[in-house]
């Protein structure tokens, strides 16, 4: 028997197609960086959806005085040439991705917003004015999906699984990335990694690197949590996978983690430690991959998957490791128990999260700490307050903000009143602004001691 050196390396094309604008127009197509949409046609598509009791589609553009909430999610349009679904297991049939071709619509995001109900994982957006530097979606021409829906189980409850609004968000991005299916991408980026035992020598003697992600998975109750290939993380154990993969539709956004604190599924797809981690291969440092862990409620749970996660660092040959969660609070045990787990076998590591040191900024920063985790990035501290002035215009409905429960705003406080002000302004704490902590590496904060 003769056995061939296999030569296989996990190739991902991403074609871009730069949308300059969006417009309602009588056919839904693409064509010289705008993108038109047929409004009637696409309602008639998302009203598909029988739980999709009441929807509209509006436009939302970056500079604009609009005011968006409650926002549920968010993701890129996009679709794949040979017919692959653009979400696997979700949109469509459960393939492997992270390989072939995908064609994006660049500078936009479908955004899932309540038509009137918001919740705990919901958050807010503004397109201008001081409000629009704290979030990415501000800088995105944002096509907004808001809906009502029948899932009156949990109309009034400040958890949701808001399944209805995110499967819209889905759908409705594959169904416009379908304008560019069969067009030539204005600008390919490539993504490839050789196998992890079979580089080349000048790559595999540099630092090698490891990114560890702990997507949302806490919620016992099946979901709420993020998906991989359409399955509910709480019943993930650590795995390695191609960061391909992630770039590439395999990981859905939950409903559960404060909006601030949240990876969007549009944060799945473009995920900047990613990208970052691409261009320093075979430069300066020997990038793995990406070891998918989890965030757990019980102790001996949390313990189990540093311990996995280590085991397999290790037998990587990782040199170093950064470890990102998404969220805090609960989740401060994971990954403080994780960074821990790998600096006891010897991989150095940088941990990315938010903190929450409290509206004074005094408390300490994560739930739990550990003397061996002594290289954290900050986020920004999700319990800062902030004030905006009243917008010109608000989709969704604005009270939502005050009245149900999301994870920046109150009903009432005594000193400071409700989050939503009679004439229309808003105080609220930075935990409301949807994915605007960035820690999937979009960040802008910066520190300074004063």
């Amino acid at each position: 028997m003769i056995i061939k050196k296999g030569s296989e390396i996990m190739k991902l094309e991403i074609g871009n197609f730069y949308v300059k604008d969006v417009l309602f127009g009588e056919e839904t197509s693409y064509k010289d960086g705008i993108l038109t949409i047929n409004k009637e046609d696409a309602l008639a598509f998302i009203k598909e959806d029988e739980h999709i009791t009441d929807v509209d589609i509006e436009i939302a553009k970056p500079g604009e005085n609009i005011r968006i909430v409650p926002v549920k999610e968010a993701a890129e349009p996009r679709v794949r040439p040979d017919g692959r679904s653009t979400f696997p297991g979700v949109t469509g049939e459960l393939e492997a991705c992270g390989n072939g071709r995908v064609h994006a619509l660049k500078g936009v995001s479908v955004l899932g917003v309540g038509m009137h109900y918001g919740s705990f994982g919901d958050g807010l957006i503004d397109m201008g004015g001081e409000g629009a530097k704290y979030t990415l979606f501000s800088k995105l021409i944002n096509i907004c999906v808001v809906a009502d829906t029948d899932e009156e189980f949990e109309r009034f409850e400040q958890q949701k699984k808001n399944r209805a609004i995110r499967w819209a968000t889905h759908r409705f991005a594959e169904y416009l990335g379908n304008t560019v299916k069969m067009l030539d991408p204005e600008t390919i980026d490539v993504f490839e990694l050789e196998p992890v035992l079979k580089r080349e020598e000048n790559v595999s003697k540099l630092p090698s690197v490891v990114l560890v992600m702990q997507p949302q998975s806490q919620m016992e109750e099946l979901g709420y949590n993020d998906l991989v290939y359409g399955w509910d993380m709480n019943k993930y154990l650590p795995t390695f996978m191609h960061p391909n993969e992630v770039l590439d539709g395999a990981l859905i956004s939950g409903s559960f983690m404060p909006a601030s604190s949240k990876w969007s599924t549009y944060d799945f797809q473009n995920f900047p430690t990613i990208k970052e981690l691409y261009k320093e291969h075979g430069k300066s440092i020997n990038f793995l991959g990406v070891i998918m862990s989890n965030l757990n409620v019980s102790l001996e749970q949390k313990k189990r998957s540093s311990i996995f996660v280590a085991q397999m660092a290790k037998s990587l040959g990782a040199d170093g490791a950064i470890v990102t969660e998404e969220g805090y609070g609960n989740p401060d045990a994971d990954y403080i128990m994780c960074i821990r787990a790998l600096e006891d076998v010897g991989v150095k590591t940088v941990g990315i999260s938010n903190e929450c040191t409290g509206r004074d900024g005094a408390s300490q920063p994560l739930v739990t700490l550990d003397e061996k985790a002594d290289a954290l990035v900050s986020t920004g501290n999700v319990s800062e307050l902030i004030e905006l002035p009243k917008a010109d215009k608000v989709i969704g409905e604005l009270e939502a903000l005050a009245r149900d429960g999301l994870s920046g705003g109150w009903n009432y406080d005594e000193i400071l009143g409700s989050s939503v002000r009679e004439d229309g302004s808003i105080i609220m704490e930075n935990n409301a602004m949807f994915c605007g902590d960035g820690i999937s590496g979009w960040s802008i904060k910066t520190m300074k001691e004063f």
